[in-house]
């Protein structure tokens, strides 16, 4: 029997929207925060490493807590959608904050402005929003394939809106004043691009009632009685969240490091920064292509995990060949392998909500409780703990091979760990990755667990 659909092509291009709002955020932090700590206000490396570390650690307390909230939310507009709404309104605020350091302070006003900022920015509305959009993957459809459609439409507007992140924010500064100005407006731009499509994205979709969306079991009043530790003990007691969060917490650690390196490796390595838009264009291309194609596989092998075995193991030989030519400062070359990069990573982010999706459902099986909010913290802990631990490993070790920000030129010790940065480092943590997924066998156990109930 054909399992009912949900949602029209509007719905998912309008969920889709939701990530690229989100990239109007993470995308500008995530690959220029640091430049413009360094170049432009002048902050040491390894101070804004480790402050941005303890500030992610803060996020994996508010990710739990914003999940459980979620869960225990009940309004005619639905559970998650509410948070999803109002939170970005402050992701805007703080956005504009984070890149108006007044550089008339002293040292030390700086770096608390800038960690009261961005724990705000990450901690409290990024979490709030991410987690709640990440929810509505289980909240307003109980298909299977249009939650991989769900995912594909996420990672494409992801896609789209870290390239015009990627690719006109320097162009953006420059023309609006450069320096502190420049980003000011240039941040302010994005935000309001964010928090229109945001909006759009919300009342693009609409939740499921509760009674329908669990069958008449009626949840609600069971996870009322949850407090935030039980939560935290069913979440950790499940090992397909925990596979999942490692995954997460693995890939964005990858990408704050990679990618936060990315723009400093063709300034210093190349000698022109703007390959690192070229490079996020070929990227996005190909995670477009993959992503279309993604549903189609999965409906044909009937299983994630195989089809990211397969997909994250070609990525591990294209990221060796990808470090070969780091290693020679081919940056054209580079552009182009980028391509191939993501092409055979784009199944992570067409497919890692239906897991989350898959991990809910079972411990929904094994203990009878409904987390659905709670078990997609996972996404937004993984990403912001992961992101946060690739930016102070960044930080860290640039201030280990002294790098100066106000410097035109680099020693060879900087322009080498660069590059081991940039292209070294993906190739230990996708190796990780992919022995993760070795175990992950959601799916088949889901199905196990069924037809024993059913006996």
């Amino acid at each position: 029997m054909e399992e009912r659909k949900y949602l029209k092509w509007y719905n998912k291009v309008g969920y889709g929207g939701g990530d690229f709002a989100a990239n109007m955020v993470y995308g500008l932090v995530s690959s220029f925060v640091m430049i413009y700590l360094t170049n432009t206000i002048g902050m040491d490396a390894g101070i804004i490493g480790t402050l941005i570390l303890i500030s992610k650690l803060t996020d994996g307390v508010t990710d739990i807590i914003f999940g459980g909230m979620i869960d225990k939310t009940h309004s005619k507009f639905g559970k998650a959608r509410p948070w999803m709404l109002w939170s970005y309104v402050g992701n805007a605020v703080a956005l504009v904050a984070l890149f108006c350091i007044p550089q008339s302070w002293g040292d030390k006003l700086q770096y608390a402005y800038f960690f009261i900022a961005y724990t705000l920015l990450n901690a409290i509305f990024y979490t709030a929003n991410n987690i709640a959009y990440s929810a509505l993957t289980s909240l307003i459809t109980k298909n299977g394939g249009e939650r991989v459609q769900m995912g594909t439409f996420r990672f494409i507007g992801s896609t789209l809106g870290n390239l015009l992140v990627s690719n006109y924010t320097l162009v953006m500064v420059e023309k609006l004043g450069g320096g502190n100005v420049g980003w000011k407006y240039t941040a302010l731009i994005f935000a309001i691009i964010g928090l229109v499509i945001n909006t759009i994205s919300v009342f693009s979709v609409k939740e499921l009632p509760e009674e329908e969306l669990y069958d008449g079991e009626a949840p609600a009043e069971q996870n009322e009685k949850i407090n935030i530790l039980e939560i935290l003990k069913v979440l950790l007691s499940n090992k397909y969240f925990d596979m999942l969060a490692m995954i997460y917490l693995l890939f964005y650690m990858m990408m704050g490091i990679s990618m936060g390196s990315a723009i400093y490796y063709f300034l210093y390595n190349c000698g022109d920064p703007s390959y690192f838009g070229k490079m996020v264009s070929s990227s996005s291309i190909a995670s477009v292509i993959g992503l279309i194609a993604a549903p189609f596989i999965v409906a044909k092998l009937k299983n994630i995990r195989l089809l990211n075995i397969g997909f994250f193991s070609v990525n591990l030989i294209v990221r060796l060949v990808f470090l070969v030519f780091a290693l020679q400062f081919n940056a054209n070359a580079l552009v182009i392998m980028f391509a191939f990069v993501s092409l055979t990573m784009c199944t992570l982010g067409g497919t890692f909500n239906a897991l989350v999706a898959e991990a809910a459902e079972y411990t929904f099986i094994k203990t009878g409780k409904r987390m659905d909010g709670s078990m997609y913290s996972c996404t937004s802990f993984g990403m912001k703990v992961g992101g946060g631990l690739g930016s102070a490993i960044l930080g860290w070790l640039l201030a280990a091979v002294s790098f100066d920000g106000m410097a035109a030129v680099q020693t060879a010790a900087c322009n080498n760990m660069l590059t081991f940065l940039f292209a070294g480092v993906p190739v230990i943590i996708t190796l990780a990755i992919l022995v993760i997924y070795f175990f992950l066998d959601v799916e088949k156990k889901n199905i196990e667990l069924r037809k024993e109930a059913e006996a």
